[in-house]
């Protein structure tokens, strides 16, 4: 069974850090794209950073330089640290992972019904 589990999220002042992971289920293919997505209520979801299998990461630009995803094919975990965040970054967060290339998953993936993705954790920026 395909599982995709997210933590770490919560309420954090403008200017905090916060680090989000996603434990990722055996199943998933390795080779596989793993990536972040945050959905504001209302909104259609959106990529934040995806990151290959050999490491090699993307971000939206609206993150880059603040965001760094990382992940750990021992542990089966994905991570994503976050700093400098802004009450704009206020969103519910996802893991995901999809077979794709990750720079077509990052700008498209967010409004695919395909691929896996997690339940979403909450992440709350306050001024």
């Amino acid at each position: 069974q395909v599982q995709l589990v997210e933590s770490g999220g919560g309420t954090v002042q403008a200017g905090g850090t916060l680090r989000l992971s996603c434990e990722v289920s055996r199943s998933i293919n390795s080779a596989w794209c793993l990536a972040w997505f945050r959905r504001v209520s209302g909104k259609e979801r959106e990529g934040v950073a995806a990151i290959d299998f050999d490491g090699k990461p993307e971000y939206a630009d609206s993150v880059q330089g603040r965001f760094t995803i990382s992940k750990d094919n021992a542990k089966n975990t994905l991570d994503l640290q976050m700093s400098s965040l802004q009450p704009e970054d206020t969103a519910m967060y996802y893991c995901a992972a999809d077979p794709s290339k990750c720079s077509v998953f990052l700008q498209y993936g967010g409004s695919w019904t395909r691929g896996y993705w997690g339940q979403g954790t909450q992440v709350t920026v306050s001024s």
